[in-house]
């Protein structure tokens, strides 16, 4: 049985409480930034890039936005200035617009808007780079930005790392290279993706030497995340019964909060801290699946049982750590250092973290907040769903294991 609407929320009022006593939340609630600030947001759109953008405007920030006006366009409304374009130099027409969608940005015009906006005497104290996936475009837009800002944080991943079986790596571990760093693909297995973020983190930094600050997330989780690598957890808790949950309630996890990270980079701005930083967290070993989904159970007040399925009996079956068991990869193997970073550089930056109750409130407030057509849209609950596995699936799964039990 879940929680009625009262109890959830009421709920989710007391892990709002408790969440306030730590130091971002004391930031919050001392107001306004020292210095407000004029900072440029490129891309900002979906789930890290609104979470910044909102915790920038409450602490009295002055917010310029470039993408390409195609989603979620009129979320900040007046509230931020709004530049179009294609931060690729070479996209410099119209072709990625839907068919039938009128452009935001005229024909061979590409980072036109920005370069007016310098042109005009525009400059930023910081810009927010959320959207850069090859090096050759961030070194095109940091190179423009250099003349122009103070500070530049790129968002980079933990997948820059070369050696996944490692735990406790810092951030001076070996990086991942690779022989054509001109490919602009991901590759069929998305072996360039960790790659080519760690060229571009080198594209940024080699623009604006000593005013970069790359933060490399893991597993960024919480409400508007729209890839369920983390939100399969909880509406699956929340609708009750028995569970099939991977390996065993003590395996380690590390996830972030977007909120705890967007609050960090808008407080790395302001105090101008470059670097790199593996943002991810807690500390390995101060958080487990088992109590990932227990806080589930408990906010949502559902009557779920949790199964314990071994990884061999998930592998004979095809069920694939991290896309059909989302979070989850196994404690032994080629990604055993995955969930087990040192995250001692970020937390003597100002790095905190929320309690996963509150994590887990706000994700089932967003979700339970979709219309039900929205929901039933919602590739999470197609079959298959594109992460988790499905109700069927589910069923079947346990009664294979309980008869080999």
């Amino acid at each position: 049985m879940g929680a009625t609407r009262r109890e959830f929320i009421q709920y989710s009022a007391a892990v709002g409480a408790a969440a306030a006593i730590s130091p971002m939340a004391l930031a919050r609630q001392a107001g306004g930034a020292p210095k407000p600030m004029n900072i440029l947001v490129l891309g900002g759109t979906a789930f890290l890039g609104p979470a910044y953008i909102e915790y920038a405007l409450q602490r009295g920030h002055s917010v310029t936005m470039f993408n390409r006006g195609r989603t979620n366009d009129d979320m900040f409304g007046d509230r931020v200035q709004k530049l179009y374009g294609d931060r690729d130099p070479k996209n410099t027409d119209t072709k990625n617009i839907d068919a039938g969608e009128e452009p935001r940005w005229a024909e061979g015009e590409g980072l036109k808007s920005i370069e007016q906006a310098i042109a005009d005497g525009q400059t930023w104290d910081a810009v927010y780079d959320t959207s850069g996936y090859y090096p050759r475009i961030v070194k095109a837009s940091a190179e423009l930005l250099a003349p122009v800002c103070q500070h530049y944080t790129y968002i980079s991943s933990v997948s820059v790392y070369s050696d996944m079986t490692q735990t406790m790596k810092n951030e001076d571990a070996e990086i991942a290279t690779m022989e054509d760093p001109t490919i602009e693909s991901m590759g069929d297995q998305f072996q360039y993706y960790g790659p080519l973020k760690a060229l571009c983190e080198q594209a940024a930094e080699a623009a604006n030497p000593g005013h970069v600050a790359n933060v490399r997330p893991g597993l960024i989780v919480g409400p508007r995340d729209r890839t369920d690598r983390f939100t399969y957890w909880p509406v699956r808790v929340q609708r009750g019964g028995e569970v099939l949950c991977p390996e065993g309630p003590d395996v380690g996890i590390q996830i972030i909060d977007v909120r705890d990270l967007a609050e960090w980079c808008v407080h790395l701005a302001e105090r101008n801290v470059t670097g790199e930083f593996n943002a991810l967290g807690p500390m390995p070993g101060e958080l487990t699946m088992g109590q990932m989904l227990e806080a589930s159970k408990k906010v949502s007040g559902s009557d779920a049982e949790f199964t314990w399925a071994t990884p061999e009996f998930l592998q004979e079956n095809q069920v694939a750590p991290w896309g059909q068991m989302p979070v989850w990869v196994p404690s032994e193997g080629a990604m055993a250092g995955f969930h087990a970073w040192d995250v001692s550089r970020p937390m003597a930056a100002g790095l905190t973290f929320r309690p996963i109750e509150d994590t887990v409130a706000a994700t089932l407030e967003w979700w339970n907040g979709m219309s039900e057509e929205d929901r039933a849209r919602h590739p999470m609950m197609q079959d298959p769903p594109r992460a988790g596995i499905s109700a069927e699936r589910e069923t079947e799964l346990l009664a294979k294991w309980h008869e080999q039990a």
